[in-house]
């Protein structure tokens, strides 16, 4: 096919002087493991998220991608899907609003100058601001009109994650004049902003999802990120590599869903009857119908976990090369990582869908909440469905068509 992986290496945009990988990791696990002891009552109250909040903000997550001389954890890509992996394991809902808050609060990197950028970043990791919003496309877009002191936002995002929690809120708008696409920053707080829970999914509930509703609000011009147009005279190789990466935030979650409800589905067979044959033994390991399944899932869920490590290095190459990077480059790791989800999406589709036959009748026990998986993972995939992915896998195998620079929701 030609997808080929790019070359690994130390990324070069900033002196990472943080505590290390290992440090980072292990924070991570101890804050999926406090997750996981309450994730079920948690998930079943569907109370607005501040009390996760503040256990990541109070673990040193929400600065992990700030460079360290700024404030931050100083830590880069790599370790940070492996933290949203392992958070997703224990909670998705609570892994999308962290990926989605590194998402945002990164982008100021890419999609404005650099002395701005270090200013917000300092100012966020400071203050330890939690980041909620989306850049994606909306039918019916928020305009900014220019002003006679900067910019006046108007319109309704009808779907943003992590807005009930948001200390900030990065979106996307057209200029009224220009029609040109734009990465704005917005205090929840100032005037004119309005916020409703009113999403009301039936899962990802932890996710701190509604709409927001902008009035005149105003923006000053140091707000207004940059732009997020598709024209390639102003979308660089390196800035179109956000579009990769913040994708394969979405498969990390993924993967970190199949795993955990697989570990969890795992841990009550060993204490448990066997649901296709009561005779066999407590914690018995004789079931050739249950072992066939998570053997069948096990493969599932580590080809597509392979396929992700392709394009992780792939990205994490991406951004080592820098300016240098080219256009072509930039779309084999697009399509890499459009590979990575499709496999991802299936993996978790079917591991907790699946996950429930293996456990069998009890699997309908509010109780034990083996339910959320499945209610989580479809939620999220029906906000990030794989259709267009694959197309776009197609047409590069086929014609060698460059996918379209396309930001997650």
């Amino acid at each position: 096919m030609g997808v080929a992986t790019a070359p690994s290496g130390p990324v070069s945009e900033c002196d990472r002087t943080g505590p290390g990988r290992a440090h980072w990791l292990r924070v991570a696990r101890e804050v999926a493991d406090d997750l996981a002891t309450d994730a079920v009552a948690r998930e079943q109250a569907g109370k607005v998220p501040f009390d996760e909040v503040s256990r990541l903000r109070e673990s040193g997550l929400l600065t992990l991608l700030v460079p360290a001389e700024l404030g931050g954890g100083g830590a880069d890509w790599p370790t940070v899907y492996a933290v949203v992996r392992d958070i997703a394991a224990a909670d998705g809902a609570i892994g999308q609003l962290l990926g989605c808050h590194y998402f945002l609060s990164w982008s100021a990197r890419f999609f404005t100058e650099p002395s701005p950028a270090t200013q917000l970043q300092h100012k966020s990791a400071m203050e330890q601001w939690c980041w909620g919003g989306g850049f994606a496309p909306q039918e019916l877009p928020l305009t900014l009109t220019k002003t006679a002191a900067g910019f006046a936002l108007d319109g309704r995002q009808t779907y943003a994650t992590g807005v009930l929690v948001a200390d900030r809120l990065a979106v996307r708008a057209v200029r009224a004049d220009t029609g040109e696409p734009l990465a704005v920053v917005v205090d929840p707080t100032g005037h004119g902003v309005g916020i409703d829970g009113d999403a009301d999914t039936f899962g990802q509930r932890l996710a701190a999802g509604g709409s927001v509703e902008f009035d005149r609000v105003p923006v000053a011009a140091d707000d207004v990120l940059g732009s997020l147009s598709v024209d390639e005279d102003v979308l660089s190789p390196l800035t179109a590599l956000a579009s990769p990466i913040g994708r394969l935030l979405s498969v990390q979650l993924r993967l970190g869903m199949a795993e955990g409800v697989l570990a969890e589905a795992r841990e009550y067979s060993r204490a448990g009857r066997s649901p296709w044959h009561p005779a066999w033994p407590v914690g018995s390991a004789q079931d050739p119908q249950a072992l066939t399944v998570y053997g069948e899932l096990t493969v599932l869920t580590r080809s597509a976990s392979a396929l992700a490590d392709q394009a992780r290095e792939a990205v994490h190459g991406g951004l080592a090369r820098g300016e240098d990077l080219t256009y072509d480059e930039y779309a084999e790791i697009s399509v890499l990582v459009a590979m990575a989800e499709a496999a991802a999406s299936r993996a978790v589709q079917e591991s907790t869908a699946r996950a429930l036959d293996i456990i069998g009748t009890r699997s309908a026990s509010s109780q034990l909440g083996f339910d959320r998986f499945w209610r989580n993972a479809r939620t999220h995939t029906l906000y990030e469905p794989v259709t267009h992915r694959l197309r776009e896998v197609g047409d590069y195998f086929l014609n060698g068509a460059h996918p379209p620079f396309v930001l997650p929701v």
